[in-house]
């Protein structure tokens, strides 16, 4: 059998509390708490279309902002997905996905390789989505890539930010879910140098 792909992580720092509970393998119903209910809903997306289970709790400083608990929740999450994924051993690696959301439209291509690397091409037409600044996107991109090990490209276009940003929570979860899914047919490390790190 199979080594299960789970992982919990927990994050304590003084300006926030997180912990990141994975399993790549058990769809389950996400349980997601940040105190920011934008973010908590785009989560609730990633969640969703990655087919990952997922448990989000965090704390954070957000009478402050909303910066640190979003990077933390980045950095958090990037760490237990990179746990979960162990080895990487019989993974496909690569992710792309689009998503269209009427005005909008996402692409996401990734590659889980080791290498951290983050290209977003967007510009956001509002700067917010209720309390949640759209720059913050950016800050929980690069902080998830950056932690899990993923070279990340993203672009989204669009008219309204609040779709802009949906969509690409859900392409950046059907492309994770392709590309952390197992293949038979893959044995050992999907790299000719034999690691991905």
């Amino acid at each position: 059998m199979s080594e299960a792909r789970v992982s919990r992580v927990e994050r304590k720092t003084k300006e926030t509390l997180v912990q990141v509970g994975v399993n790549l393998d058990v769809t389950s119903p996400a349980v997601i708490d940040t105190g920011i209910g934008f973010f908590d809903h785009m989560l609730e997306q990633l969640a969703k279309h990655s087919l990952f289970g997922l448990s989000i709790q965090a704390q954070g400083d957000l009478e402050v902002d909303f910066h640190h608990t979003v990077e933390d929740v980045g950095i958090t999450l990037g760490q237990a997905l990179k746990e979960a994924l162990r080895s990487k051993e019989g993974i496909e690696r690569y992710g792309t996905f689009d998503v269209p959301m009427d005005d909008a439209l996402a692409r996401v291509v990734l590659d889980i390789c080791g290498r951290p690397y983050l290209v977003l091409t967007a510009q956001f037409p509002q700067e917010r989505v209720g309390d949640f600044e759209t720059c913050l996107v950016k800050e929980f991109l690069q902080a998830f890539c950056t932690y899990a090990g993923i070279t990340l490209h993203a672009q989204v276009t669009g008219q309204n930010s609040h779709h802009m940003i949906e969509a690409l929570f859900k392409a950046l979860g059907r492309a994770l879910r392709m590309a952390a899914a197992r293949n038979p047919k893959i044995s050992g490390i999907p790299s000719t140098k034999g690691v991905l790190e």
